[in-house]
């Protein structure tokens, strides 16, 4: 971010004027430092006060200095040369207005801009008052409304653009502060939004550029039309709608009321934990080369066509590798079939046979690969399903990454070792990381249920996620504390913070270590009650092997999807039989929970398909869509009774919601074992996942047919809070220590008693905090990922199990998850 200094014959105006760009554009997060007066409280400038206020605020992105008359410019030009070389070449003089300029400089400033283009708007800053007393005539219809200002010529929007039209109700109209507040809402969104004058018939304009939107002359009563394209847009358009309608915080009533109207304080960032751990040292943006396509590429339409098979050819490797580093991450491999599903979709022969027809009709192969992949983008864009929705995102991150090989761009980077700050991670991106260059990671939206935060855990480094503008509007390098197992984020940490952060990185490391020497014992309660079993969630054999080496006390979930994936057909019976034999031999005798397909709703698979469904996480999808093909569930079915019949084995169905279909499940297994000429194995176990809350409520009803019964978090959660685990826009809602949801679990270790037995294998579990209050539940076993077997294991051994049924009971009457985490984050009363 740049920094701005404000260099003034007098040190009240120069606070005067940063109070006000501070209250009218938001931009208290924007380096500003002041240069005036003389030091005995007079009038006048000092080259050293200003050189001084430059080297507080200099960042590696610049710095730009606002003066007011005479010698302040004197002043300032002599400051510049008192620095070295480098730190000189990074300041920007201006002549912009003082106060119209800096509100202008700091609105876009706070949103990350470049030097330039903060020392263009700046400069600009007179043009309302130019506009609204004559002085330069808007040349309207034509873009950029002032000529001679330098800002680059604005087309109208695509026709796949989304749009409203709001009524202006300020009582003075779109006046500096409301478009100050404007524009900084616009330079927070990853989104093109442009904007236009429909009562005067003004052409359209940038919206992210205060000097655009105040010369537009919008007055009371006027109406705006607002477009928006990109990843953001729909969100954008409620966002300024809204804003719009409520005057910006002016009030609509009276001078009076606009005169005392102060901007609406900011919506706080709902920040929650997604990776456990700590970490402190300096902010590190994602950086990548903006894209920009061509408007002529070189070479006829066979040519384009090479260029594009490449390029996709190239991204696929990418993929391959990126893939290869989930799988050998430490429970990633529950994450790496969604590369699968990229490869697919770049192969996909609709998208391509549409590129090849625009390459035919004359475009270049960049320029068709963006405008397909565009418009299948707003296509998910504009689903009212809210998972499908944020599947733009990753149709975003696939387009760009093609888009990045056609034009010789290079990948998204950071600038050196430190805390990774950006909007969000595609699962490439966060699969790619080193854990040795990036010790944390804050991300403005992002979900700890996401693809994203559940590689950062196998990666082991500390993530925050929701911290909205705050990460946005981070300057390069600001050191930041950040804990992942908290939730917190502290910008510029003084000293004793920083000691106190090094101090709990060292702890936890130690921790780790004796949590790893003695993850191989049982866990056990202090009071020496029974052994809490700890499994693994695993995804392949690899997955096993390192389950294993931790301690494991077998595997409570093996997501056996991940071979079925990869593959244009379903995996034969065989070679399905030999993965999971391999499983099991791995786990040396210890108790291996297969769970079947987990596919559809939001992972398909192209060849079983599904009818299209409005809302697929509510459609055809885990047992469902196995009983849908009962040859592929009959294959699955016989391999894993064949591998039951040398192993302990159990087998878990996804997804149920009715008895009935859980019968149905139960008469495939044992005809899929009369067909290979047998009974069930006698070692067999069945159960299913609870993701369903009706089925939390009901378990007495399917405790007859099942012996265990296992929590699946994860879905529980968003079917019980109505939360959308992939929407960022509720993200925060959904939290697995909700009392809601430890209710349904308490409901359903009370209906399950002595019938069938219960375990979690949803990533709360995972969470070492969370293992006294699902013990004190009444959950028997825990199913983890393994990096978390260690800690989770010695979360157990410190707690009886009158303190855990005691520790449950206070989780269950607190009124959110917030108080359950602030109790368990709380010192324990003494026994």
């Amino acid at each position: 971010m740049i920094g701005l200094v404000v260099a003034s014959h007098s040190r009240p105006l120069a606070e005067a004027a940063v109070a006000l760009a501070s209250q009218m554009a938001g931009a208290a997060s924007v380096p500003i430092a002041i240069a005036a007066g003389t030091a005995d409280g007079g009038l006048g400038t000092d080259p050293l006060a200003v050189a001084e206020a430059i080297r507080r605020v200099d960042t590696p992105d610049g710095v730009v200095v606002l003066v007011d008359i005479g010698s302040a410019l004197l002043s300032a030009e002599m400051a510049v040369e008192l620095l070295d070389s480098s730190a000189a070449e990074r300041v920007a003089l201006t002549s912009a207005p003082l106060v119209e300029g800096l509100v202008a400089a700091a609105v876009t400033a706070g949103s990350g801009s470049p030097r330039a283009e903060v020392v263009r708007e700046a400069e600009a800053g007179l043009a309302y008052k130019q506009v609204q007393l004559a002085t330069v005539a808007p040349q309207l219809g034509e873009g950029f409304p002032l000529a001679g200002l330098g800002a680059p010529q604005v087309q109208a929007p695509n026709a796949g653009a989304m749009s409203a039209i709001v009524s202006v109700v300020n009582e003075h109209g779109l006046h500096a502060r409301p478009a100050a507040l404007f524009v900084a809402e616009v330079r927070a969104v990853h989104a093109d939004i442009r904007v236009r004058n429909v009562t005067t018939g003004s052409g359209w304009v940038p919206g992210g550029s205060l000097a655009a939107v105040t010369t537009l002359g919008a007055v009371k009563g006027h109406q705006l039309e607002i477009q928006a394209v990109g990843p953001d847009a729909r969100q954008a358009l409620y966002t300024l709608v809204a804003q719009t309608e409520a005057g910006f915080g002016d009030g609509a009533g009276s001078v009076a009321a606009v005169a005392s109207a102060e901007p609406a304080p900011p919506a706080a960032p709902v920040l929650r934990a997604a990776s456990p751990g700590y970490a402190v040292g300096p902010a590190r943006h994602l950086r990548a080369v903006p894209i920009q396509i061509p408007q002529w590429e070189p070479g006829g339409p066979e040519e384009q066509r090479i260029r594009l098979s490449s390029a996709i050819d190239q991204v696929a490797q990418e993929l391959g590798q990126i893939k290869g580093v989930a799988l050998r991450s430490p429970g990633g491999s529950g994450e790496a079939a969604i590369f699968d599903a990229h490869a697919l979709l770049l192969r996909d022969p609709a998208i391509l046979a549409q590129v090849s027809a625009r390459i035919d009709a004359g475009r270049g192969a960049a320029a068709a690969w963006a405008e397909v992949l565009g418009a299948v983008r707003a296509q998910f864009e504009a689903l009212d399903d809210a998972y499908l929705r944020a599947r733009a995102a990753d149709v975003r991150g696939l387009a760009d990454r093609v888009l990045r090989q056609l034009l010789g761009l290079g990948s998204a980077t950071v600038s050196g070792k430190g805390i990774l700050v950006a909007d969000d991670l595609d699962p490439g991106e966060a699969a790619a990381l080193n854990a040795e260059e990036v010790t944390g990671i804050v991300l403005a939206e992002g979900s700890p249920t996401s693809h994203a935060a559940i590689l950062a855990r196998s990666l082991g480094i500390p993530m925050v996620t929701g911290a909205g503008s705050v990460a946005r509007h981070l300057p390069e390098g600001t050191v930041l504390a950040v804990d992942g197992s908290a939730g917190t984020v502290r910008p510029r940490p003084d000293q004793a913070t920083v000691v106190e952060f090094k101090a709990k990185i060292k702890a936890r490391r130690s921790a780790l270590k004796l949590a790893a020497k003695a993850a191989r014992g049982p866990a056990k309660l202090a009071d020496g009650g029974p052994q809490v079993p700890v499994m693994a969630n695993i995804g392949s054999v690899d997955d096993a092997v390192r389950a294993a080496g931790a301690g494991a006390d077998g595997c409570g979930l093996v997501r056996t999807e991940f071979l079925f994936h990869a593959l244009r057909q379903p995996p034969s019976r065989a070679a399905q039989a030999e993965v999971y034999r391999a499983i099991a031999s791995v786990m040396d005798g210890k108790r291996v929970i297969f769970r079947t397909l987990d596919a559809g709703g939001d992972k398909p698979i192209p060849y079983l398909p599904v009818a299209p469904e409005n809302n697929p996480f509510l459609g055809v999808r885990g047992l469902r869509l196995c009983l849908q093909y009962p040859e592929v569930f009959a294959d699955q079915l016989m391999a894993l009774i064949e591998v039951a019949r040398d192993f302990p084995v159990s087998i878990m169905f996804p997804m149920v919601a009715d008895v009935r279909e859980l019968r149905e499940a139960r008469i495939l297994t044992a005809r899929a074992a009369f067909r290979q000429g047998g009974s069930v194995p006698e070692g067999l176990k069945v159960g299913v996942m609870v993701e369903v809350p009706s089925v939390a409520m009901k378990a007495a009803a399917f405790a007859p047919t099942v012996d265990f019964f296992s929590v699946g978090t994860n879905d529980l959660t968003q079917y019980c809070l109505a939360a959308d685990r992939g929407n960022p826009a509720v993200a925060a809602l959904g939290d697995a220590l909700d009392p809601g949801v430890l209710a349904l679990i308490r409901a359903l270790t009370r209906s399950a008693r002595g019938r069938a037995s219960v375990s979690v294998c949803g990533e709360i579990a995972s969470d070492p905090a969370a293992a006294p209050v699902l013990v004190g539940l009444g959950v028997r076993s825990l199913s983890v990922a393994p990096p978390a077997i260690g800690e989770v294991k010695e979360a157990i051994r410190a707690w009886s199990r009158p303190e855990a049924r005691d520790l449950a009971r206070r989780a269950l009457a607190c009124s959110d998850p917030a108080a359950v985490r602030a109790l368990l984050a709380a010192p324990r009363p003494p026994a």
